[in-house]
């Protein structure tokens, strides 16, 4: 992982099937570069969101 990347989850169509897969990049044009790498020219990128952190809070009882 490089500095700065985070987490997106792509849905995509590749031959009529709906692929959805985690990507980690910096920028969602990358995520959409690299899905376009790795299946061809005519992968159709429907959607690319940030995978969201989950708030961890420590509950602490004095």
């Amino acid at each position: 992982m490089r500095c700065g990347a985070k987490c997106f989850y792509v849905e995509a169509e590749l031959d009529g099937k709906k692929l959805t897969k985690a990507v980690n990049a910096r920028t969602p044009a990358e995520v959409r570069k690299t899905i376009r790498k790795a299946y061809g020219e005519k992968t159709s990128v429907i959607s690319v969101r940030e995978k969201k952190k989950s708030s961890l809070t420590a509950s602490s009882s004095i």
